[in-house]
């Protein structure tokens, strides 16, 4: 009688799956000691932290101040490197398919975590569930900033004339969907009085603000404070929940009549999914670390230091998103 080969070998097809199965566990077994070895070292080489917005901006500040500090903690260089392009998506994405390691980061906003997803028709990935969040920064709020041909001062007084000039007025964006663009859509909405939407691509929206070719815009703090402080801009008003740190005689636009306005921008870590927790917990204990030491400088450029877990950070941005997703709706903005 022919017996069957793996008999005649004298192992039986149950036996040979139970030694498959022991010699994976035999060798996880024995890669997990390396893998823990290389997370408790972490890092121990050079980390990239994608910024997608050009250097120069508040993203670009806040993630070289940041990466400044873990490089002097952990004694590992954490490179910036600025990849900016569609609002902030081609950054984005070169983090989504980099590898879960740690040693690729990203500092990103608002706009490509939390209200692109709604705006782009076209996204070749999900933020929330392709990236993890590590610690949220800082909120940066915006804040009204208008030229100073205009006669208002305060936020009462330039509502009275946008109502008076319905339809006259020009507000500037960085481009349409961006936190600017929505926060002054957001309060022509409240206020009921219609502007005319001007997008620019980045620094330009605010140099025509300054030269006077529009009255108005929501600008982050960072990149106003300067133009406030000599006079070339007006502040209103903040659109925060709680008056900036940065600027604190400025009225919240909530405290002047319209509570629950929130239109801010916000800055957090970010690492690729899969990243080990180990390594997140490590990136987090640290940026909470360097906070405090940060705090006076970034309070003097118009950001307020948050920190937290990453729990805390993902709820926000699920927060965020849900927001978001209504004011891009009822704006009708949308990009191919």
């Amino acid at each position: 009688m022919n017996t069957p080969a793996t008999i005649r070998a004298g192992v039986r097809p149950a036996a040979r799956a139970r030694l498959r199965t022991g010699a994976a566990l035999a060798l996880i077994a024995a890669a997990w000691p390396l893998a823990a070895a290389a997370q408790s070292d972490y890092p121990n080489k050079p980390v990239k932290v994608v910024v997608a917005f050009s250097a120069g901006g508040t993203t670009d500040i806040l993630a070289r101040s940041v990466g400044n500090a873990l490089s002097q903690r952990f004694k590992q260089s954490f490179v910036i490197d600025n990849r900016p392009g569609a609002g902030g998506n081609i950054g984005t994405e070169m983090v989504v398919r980099s590898p879960a390691d740690g040693y690729t980061l990203i500092i990103n906003s608002v706009g490509p975590i939390a209200v692109n997803q709604s705006l782009y028709r076209k996204l070749g990935y999900d933020p929330l569930k392709d990236l993890v969040p590590v610690v949220q920064i800082a909120d940066v709020p915006n804040v009204l900033v208008v030229h100073p041909s205009l006669p208002a001062k305060t936020m009462e007084e330039f509502i009275a004339y946008a109502k008076a000039n319905a339809g006259k007025l020009n507000y500037s964006s960085t481009g349409v969907g961006t936190s600017s663009h929505l926060a002054s859509f957001m309060l022509s909405q409240r206020i009921g009085a219609d502007a005319i939407h001007i997008p620019y691509k980045g620094a330009d929206a605010l140099n025509d603000l300054v030269a006077g070719r529009v009255q108005f815009m929501f600008a982050t703090i960072p990149s106003v404070i300067a133009h406030i402080k000599s006079g070339k801009l007006r502040a209103i008003a903040v659109s925060s929940p709680r008056r900036s740190r940065s600027m604190p005689d400025v009225p919240t636009v909530a405290e002047k009549g319209f509570p629950g306005f929130e239109a801010g921008s916000w800055f957090g870590v970010f690492a690729p999914k899969g990243t080990p927790q180990p390594i997140i917990m490590t990136l987090n204990k640290a940026v909470n670390e360097a906070l405090p030491g940060l705090q006076e400088q970034m309070i003097r450029e118009g950001a307020d230091p948050i920190g937290g877990t990453p729990e805390q950070f993902g709820k926000f941005t699920q927060k965020e998103y849900a927001k978001w997703k209504v004011v891009v709706r009822e704006s009708g903005a949308s990009v191919e």
